[in-house]
């Protein structure tokens, strides 16, 4: 980067905070963007007077309410709830809903911007959006979720519609917690509509909308090997998580003959060192989608599988990582242990799960890193298909849907090359930022002041 580039970027950067203080993951989420967009931004003397990069960098408007519910023991709580909607400049707000006890303003700016760029790089005409509660799903009964779900909706549904924002799950949101705001929206505006995606097969859901995050991520995964010209079947693969991302990326790669070594939760990590078997994951999938179990049952079932109590995963010999838990669990100490042990490709799973110094280090040490707004995308991707298949009225096909996603996450790593490839290498990262804000910009410039 040029003196006048780290310049400008610094006084971005500073100005940006003053702003948004007290809100690290936003910014770290805005600095990666603005790095690899820097340079086009100032060759550009039309974007940089019509402050396109600071005016995708301030969401279009932030909603904060109180969602009051009963437990079963007849007690008062309360939680409170967001919804960031940061750019429609390309199609209806579209981002998931996240219920943790760590959701906080700055989580959701990060996620919703990330969205945005993530949503613009699927071709799809979607802007982009993140909404949630700091609320725990984890330990309460169905009816105490039920009537969350409902109090959260009642005032949501002033802000959504399916032309308007198309709200979907994330951590803590899955199919339950979906057909119960569902059901809340349908109660309270009197009549159906696709404004929600990730809804059950029999009320207008999209077939592979659950396993599509995670079967995006291993086939944008084989499109970066395929670039330096290998193949997935035989690589050892770590895999962090043990939600939907996780465990499709992991069913995925086992059907391509990879072999899977890691999945983990909070508790720590489970690692089959010949990789694990399609009824071990068959297990997992079931103590994690039906019972809510924990990962150290595995070793209870299985003792070939080794449970690693209070650690990630990142410390055994790998070819490929999949971070696929949470924001910022792979640091600089992850890192070095990943290149110490022989990785050659990061294919995020989650949201931004690589810290900056991890990522510098991964540069450094020319591991391809491919971040999540490009990897990730097959759930977002798979979203926009059921929001075609609702306004059609009509549903496709396994094979169709799947098909689908393959191309779009084809089409996604193609442009990630067109834009990041420099002396044969790919910086991915650099890559996804700009086809992304060049797409956007695009738009906003058209639109004139908005």
């Amino acid at each position: 980067m040029s003196e006048s580039g780290k310049k400008a970027l610094e006084e971005f950067m500073q100005g940006l905070r003053k702003r948004n203080p007290h809100q690290d993951e936003f910014h770290q989420a805005v600095e990666e963007v603005a790095t690899s967009v820097i340079g086009f931004y100032l060759d550009h003397d039309q974007w940089r007077k019509a402050q396109i990069l600071e005016r995708l960098t301030e969401a279009d408007r932030i909603i904060s309410f109180r969602v009051s519910w009963e437990t079963d023991d007849g007690d008062i709580r309360a939680a409170r709830a967001w919804r960031v909607q940061f750019s429609n400049a390309l199609g209806p707000y579209k981002g998931g809903l996240r219920f943790h006890p760590d959701v906080s303003e700055s989580v959701l700016k990060f996620l919703g911007f990330e969205q945005v760029f993530k949503n613009s790089l699927t071709g799809l005409p979607m802007g982009g959006a993140k909404g949630g509660a700091n609320f725990n799903p984890k330990g309460k009964s169905d009816r105490e979720v039920m009537r969350f779900c409902q109090s959260l909706m009642t005032e949501l549904h002033r802000h959504i519609g399916e032309n308007v924002d198309v709200p979907a799950g994330d951590i803590g949101v899955g199919s339950r917690e979906i057909s119960f705001m569902f059901g809340q929206y349908m109660r309270l505006e009197n009549r159906w509509a696709g404004v929600l995606t990730g809804k059950g097969s029999a009320f207008g859901g999209s077939a592979v909308r659950k396993e599509a995050t995670g079967y995006g991520c291993v086939y944008f995964c084989e499109q970066v090997l395929e670039e330096i010209g290998e193949g997935l079947e035989g690589k050892a693969i770590a895999i962090s998580g043990s939600g939907n991302v996780a465990l499709y990326s992991a069913e995925k790669a086992l059907q391509k003959k990879a072999k899977v070594l890691t999945m983990s939760d909070s508790d720590g990590f489970i690692f089959a060192k010949d990789g694990l078997t399609p009824e071990q994951l068959e297990f997992i999938k079931d103590l994690k989608e039906v019972r809510r179990g924990r990962i150290r049952e595995v070793s209870d079932k299985f003792p070939e599988v080794v449970f690693h109590k209070g650690e990630k995963p990142w410390r055994v010999d790998c070819e490929i990582a999949m971070p696929c838990a949470t924001q910022n669990e792979i640091d600089s100490d992850s890192a070095e242990a990943l290149i110490k042990n022989g990785v050659s490709v990061v294919c995020e799973g989650a949201n931004m799960p690589t810290n900056a110094k991890a990522a510098e280090l991964f540069r450094e040490a020319d591991v391809v890193h491919a971040p999540g707004k490009a990897s990730n995308a097959g759930g977002v991707a798979v979203s926009g298909l059921e929001m075609s298949q609702n306004s059609m009225r009509t549903s496709w096909s396994r094979e169709q849907v799947d098909g689908r996603l393959q191309e779009i996450m084809r089409h996604m790593h193609s442009r990630c090359v067109d834009y990041g490839k420099k002396d044969g290498k790919v910086n991915y990262i650099d890559g996804a930022n700009i086809a992304a804000f060049q797409k956007v910009g695009e738009a906003l410039l058209a639109y004139g002041v908005v």
